[in-house]
């Protein structure tokens, strides 16, 4: 017979709740806009057992980001794993991302809401701490790239993982303006091609003909 939940797991399970149910309604309508009663109608609370369980509004939005640095950064790490070759491992990152995001649409929207405002936040504080982990795994990579000789002489790795981590960015946000967020798996792979084109040694380099003598 299985036991009862306790007060603590009740807990964590209405807090993933919450969650589930703000990233819904922000892939729906802007994250601004979603407010508590949104939340509690979602889940079946009532506005008050909301706050039993977060203190408040921005705790929620801070939760939605935790659970996308875990959920993310898992994935990312999974697909680097499964790939022995550098660059073969940076196009799995490229490809998870994006199917985390046409399965998570909601994660981008909160992050691109907050980083609308000018002053500084916890939630910003909490993106750019993901953006810092997501920023060392990719450049992980290239340095294993660079040392494999795969990458073009010279390359600047700082540059090339801003390079790829925009790449990825970009094909969200117009994802998002077009409403066609599913559209990014159609391009993401020629998107890909392109960073790897810039960042990539020459596999067929061209040669000079041999000079003749008359």
């Amino acid at each position: 017979m299985p036991l009862p939940n306790t007060p603590k797991q009740a807990t964590e399970q209405r807090q993933a709740s919450l969650v589930s149910a703000a990233l819904a309604l922000a892939a729906q309508h802007s994250p601004a806009r979603v407010t508590t009663a949104d939340l509690a109608r979602a889940v079946g609370l009532t506005q008050g057992a909301v706050f039993r369980h977060f203190e408040s509004k921005e705790a929620i939005w801070l939760a939605v980001i935790d659970f996308a640095h875990q959920a993310l950064l898992a994935r990312l790490h999974t697909a680097a794993q499964s790939h022995v070759q550098p660059l073969t491992a940076l196009r799995a990152v490229f490809m998870a991302h994006v199917d985390f995001v046409v399965e998570q649409p909601g994660v981008p929207r909160v992050i691109f809401q907050e980083l609308q405002h000018p002053e500084d936040t916890a939630l910003k504080a909490r993106v750019r701490v993901l953006m810092q982990d997501y920023r060392s795994l990719v450049t992980r990579l290239l340095l294993q790239a660079q040392a494999a000789g795969l990458l073009a002489p010279g390359t600047d790795l700082q540059a090339s993982a801003v390079l790829f981590i925009g790449s990825v960015q970009g094909l969200v946000m117009q994802s998002l303006l077009s409403g066609q967020v599913g559209a990014i798996r159609t391009l993401a792979p020629a998107v890909f091609d392109l960073f790897q084109h810039a960042v990539a040694a020459p596999t067929n380099p061209t040669r000079r003909p041999p000079e003749t003598t008359e």
